[in-house]
């Protein structure tokens, strides 16, 4: 069995987990670029062991490439290769989908990371589709992730936000026809009521997350998950 390194990287704060018991991070943010965060990742992993890596990645990834600079990290990131700066094998994909990725259990799911914007991904069957949901048009010329992100909370107050959350998400499960939908990221916590067919993530399941898209089907190396 494959040891695998998850690199969970999100707009404050990067988590590392060797497993679901074993976690470091260090901080993230507008300073942190390509050349940062391999040296800090090669020096808080120094004493593990591990044979692949997974890297959550907070803007749009598509086939394991990163396809444009995050509005919340320094520039340089399209055409980085984490797998040459790690020595490793490394499958990228967006740091919402991986979060969403560990927290399926069946059917039609959507999941939304609640964080320094707004992080989203459907799943179905084998299959995990991320979102880009934090773009689109809301309330008064602004966006989405505006409202829902770590800015909606600040400017809203706790109870006014959970209230557009609800809302908002009410919306979403019917558009995107889920079973029911997941939220994540490091403000979902503050959600203190939430109505049926809602339900909350955690952090960790990005260790999961990170270790299923490794899985490989029975009889075969093809991988279980098609990531799209």
């Amino acid at each position: 069995m494959k040891r695998v390194l998850v690199i969970d990287i999100g707009g404050t704060t990067v988590k590392i987990m060797i497993s679901r018991n074993e976690k470091r991070k260090f901080e993230s943010g507008m300073k942190l670029s390509p050349g940062t965060i391999v040296r800090n990742i090669r020096k808080i992993t120094s004493d593990w062991e591990y044979d692949v890596a997974s890297v959550g990645f907070p803007a749009p990834v598509r086939d394991g490439k990163i396809m444009k600079d995050p509005k919340h990290l320094h520039t340089g990131w399209v055409g980085f290769d984490f797998a040459k700066a790690l020595g490793k094998p490394v499958k990228i994909i967006n740091d919402a989908a991986l979060q969403a990725l560990g927290s399926y259990h069946g059917a039609r799911m959507l999941f939304l990371g609640l964080g320094t914007g707004l992080g989203s991904a459907l799943l179905w069957k084998d299959t995990v589709l991320s979102l880009e949901l934090g773009d689109l048009p809301y309330g008064d010329g602004g966006i989405i992730e505006d409202h829902l992100g770590k800015p909606g909370l600040e400017w809203l107050g706790k109870k006014e936000w959970q209230r557009e959350v609800r809302n908002a998400v009410a919306q979403l499960k019917l558009a995107l026809i889920a079973d029911y939908v997941v939220l994540g990221g490091g403000n979902a916590k503050f959600l203190e009521k939430l109505p049926d067919g809602i339900e909350l993530g955690h952090n960790r399941n990005a260790f999961l997350g990170g270790t299923r898209l490794w899985q490989t089907k029975p009889r075969s190396r093809k991988p279980k998950w098609q990531v799209l």
